[in-house]
């Protein structure tokens, strides 16, 4: 039977969570804010650890610049005084700047060389304890990682990781695979939820729904989201939204029209179950700078207003 899960009307807060930035009257009023400009019914309270690169196999979650426990504790709890649900997303980054999905190593042990069974080792031990930490606080969600294209095929490692998740862990768990790459995942079964990073150009988003289709399709009784999406306020951007670093200047327009393509995609197909859009920080920018603003974020700005449409609407219809 399809497991039964409330629109997701979401938003990604808090990243990169920097310790020493979400206890703050800053913080609980971005989180605020977030849910009155957007109508927002979900929020993912998101942070990274760091390990030193992509063939590391300690990831430091106890040390800065990762958000302490007590942050996170009064994070959640903020947004559940709100009538939030919310999803736990912690993720790992490597310190040197390498984007996570190219963490990896030999697909067979070689004396001498870091390997998959001690970086999992770790991965376990920081997955885990936030496990334990979800399960405290009553959360509704764990996301168990993200983006992380070339651990994804390590199927064992993954179902094992799981599995220990589920004895501290009792709330819904998912995975947050990357574009592209939702065919890719064998071990879809394990999970709760499955979602995925929604990061498609403008103009390919009924071909990669087709394509999208199929995987969910073929796990019927999963249900499905993206767990993130979303695109700068950016020129050229709406083309490449994944690319934070593309050269383009500050567009509204641009974001905005990206939104009413996703969304108007995504409407056509009831599969899709929401949304946990990219991203909300724990620090806004001053609102009159918002059209100087180039990141995803949409305080401010012309999107701004088309989530909340979309949104009220959404969850209105899933009330119905």
């Amino acid at each position: 039977m399809k497991q039964s899960l409330p629109y997701i009307a979401g938003m990604t807060w808090g990243w990169t969570g920097v310790r020493g930035t979400w206890r703050d009257e800053k913080a609980k009023q971005s989180m605020l804010l977030m849910k009155e400009r957007l109508a927002v019914n979900w929020t993912a309270i998101t942070f990274a650890a760091l390990q030193e690169h992509p063939q590391a196999t300690v990831i430091s979650y106890k040390d800065e610049p990762t958000v302490t426990d007590e942050e996170i504790i009064d994070a959640v709890q903020h947004a559940q005084s709100m009538g939030l649900n919310v999803i736990l997303k912690p993720v790992v980054n490597c310190a040197n700047g390498t984007w996570r999905a190219h963490i990896n190593f030999f697909d067979i042990d070689v004396p001498c060389e870091p390997k998959w069974s001690e970086w999992f080792a770790s991965y376990t031990e920081f997955i885990v304890h936030y496990a334990k930490l979800a399960q405290k606080l009553e959360v509704d969600m764990l996301c168990i990682g993200c983006e992380m294209v070339q651990a994804d095929r390590r199927e064992q490692q993954w179902r094992a990781l799981i599995e220990e998740v589920r004895k501290h862990y009792h709330g819904l768990i998912t995975y947050n695979c990357d574009k592209y790459q939702e065919g890719q995942v064998k071990w879809w079964d394990a999970v709760d939820v499955i979602s995925s990073s929604g990061y498609y150009p403008i103009d390919q988003w009924e071909a990669q729904l087709d394509r999208i289709e199929e995987v969910v399709k073929q796990h019927s009784n999963k249900p499905f989201f993206f767990m993130e999406a979303g695109c700068p306020s950016r020129e050229g951007s709406p083309q490449l939204p994944n690319d934070w670093g593309l050269q383009g200047a500050p567009s509204e327009h641009s974001q905005q029209a990206y939104y009413e393509a996703m969304f108007n995609a995504c409407d056509k197909r009831p599969w899709v179950e929401g949304f946990m859009l990219w991203d909300w920080p724990a620090h806004l920018y001053d609102e009159q700078n918002a059209s100087a603003n180039d990141d995803y974020c949409m305080f401010g700005k012309a999107a701004e207003r088309t989530v909340f449409d979309y949104y009220s609407r959404k969850t209105k219809e899933a009330e119905q």
